[in-house]
């Protein structure tokens, strides 16, 4: 099964979700009238697209509807996929494009951060780049025995020190131990933090200055999403992004959700690209994020409307 395959499966829960409402619009008539272009808002809202993504994409297809004089509402609908895809935040190429970096991965417990680094280890390695890893989560025994086990798949080094350890030193170490080895990507797992506690995410705070003060490469911030919260995710991002002004997002779990809505309104209101998606457990599930295959997934294509 090809990516895209993997994509549009993904998807399938939120393109049914989005076609049932489009469904009922279009029963209405194919005329581009205000109750259209109210409706086709609302469809792509209730997609956990949000408010400010719909908007202007609704926004932007109303004025080519005009320009183009777009005889209804099927003619508008066949521009759709290539809107959404517009829509998304471009760039992060360089992140993980095969330049010097250093990633921190952050968001809360139960996104499949700790997996995530595992596995962008391992593709990483198997390209040819020298990785270090750091297990900044001290507070979980088992989160740095799930990357320990990730390290050895990758046969890579890693950097962890004993529970309840101060999680700057562990990023401090990791950097002079990736510094001692040449490594150019350098990989840190943190624990995962609660968006709604202050005292955490100070926290994350001191550690996210740490290493961009002691490292001599590029440092990124990427925000780790489960595609599965929905709203709350993207609720998530904003305290994430204002308190550690986030570079990147990974959105996790969009196979088998009918919220997968939410990696658009996410990337659209923080203006911040997704670099990577899951789409299942498989470490060939993490791919690089393509906006156009996601948007065919979402909407499908003319002749998979009914």
């Amino acid at each position: 099964m090809g990516f895209f395959d993997r994509i549009s499966e993904g998807l399938a829960r939120s393109r049914t979700k989005f076609k049932e409402q489009m469904n009922v619009l279009l029963d209405r008539g194919p005329d581009l009238d205000d109750d259209f272009w109210d409706g086709l808002e609302e469809a792509l809202i209730l997609s956990d697209i949000g408010g400010s993504a719909a908007c202007e994409i609704v926004d932007n297809l109303r004025d080519q509807a005009k320009r183009k004089a777009l005889p209804d509402a099927y003619a508008v609908l066949d521009m759709l996929n290539d809107q959404i895809a517009g829509t998304f935040t471009q760039g992060g190429e360089e992140i993980l494009g095969g330049e010097p970096s250093l990633i921190l991965f952050v968001g809360i417990n139960g996104t499949g951060k700790t997996t995530t680094v595992g596995k962008i280890a391992k593709e990483a390695t198997d390209a040819g780049r020298k990785v270090v890893l750091g297990s900044a989560d001290t507070f979980r025994a088992a989160a740095i025995e799930q990357l320990e086990v990730w390290s050895k798949r990758a046969e890579v080094e890693m950097v962890t020190r004993e529970r309840g350890s101060d999680p700057a030193s562990v990023c401090y170490a990791t950097i002079e131990r990736a510094e001692e080895l040449g490594s150019d990507l350098v990989l840190i797992d943190t624990a995962g933090r609660l968006h709604t506690s202050a005292d955490l995410m100070r926290e994350l705070e001191k550690v996210v200055n740490v290493v961009r003060k002691r490292s001599k490469l590029p440092v990124y911030t990427v925000l780790v999403i489960d595609a599965t919260t929905g709203q709350n995710g993207l609720q998530q991002a904003r305290e994430f992004n204002k308190a550690l002004s986030l570079d990147a997002l990974i959105i996790t779990k969009l196979d088998g959700t009918a919220k997968g809505g939410i990696a658009l309104a996410v990337s659209h209101e923080l203006e911040l690209p997704i670099i990577k998606i899951g789409v299942g457990e498989g470490i060939e599930d993490l791919r690089d994020f393509d906006a156009r295959e996601f948007a065919r997934g979402f909407v499908g294509e003319m002749d998979d409307r009914s």
